[in-house]
């Protein structure tokens, strides 16, 4: 999966997807390092959206949940991330 542009929303929207990553313990970088780096991605088996596994260059393996707002270039929108096992 090739991503040309992931979309944040500002930092301190209180309801914003930066706020809900950070109050599950992850930054920007490490959502976009799993993104980037995705080679797989299946439905969630939850919300049905689009969701990839890796791990970031802190070690944690994640899940990271999102939506594609754009096919051509693909653009991507962080819903959530969570810690899981590879």
């Amino acid at each position: 999966m090739r991503i040309s542009r992931i979309t944040w929303d500002l930092d301190d929207d209180p309801e914003g997807n930066v706020q809900h990553i950070a109050e599950h313990g992850f930054t920007v970088e490490e959502v976009e390092e799993v993104l980037c780096a995705a080679e797989e991605v299946i439905a969630s088996q939850f919300s049905g959206r689009p969701i990839t596994f890796g791990e970031t260059s802190t070690g944690r393996y994640i899940a990271v949940v999102f939506e594609v707002i754009d096919e051509d270039p693909l653009a991507v929108y962080p819903v959530t991330a969570y810690e899981t096992e590879p």
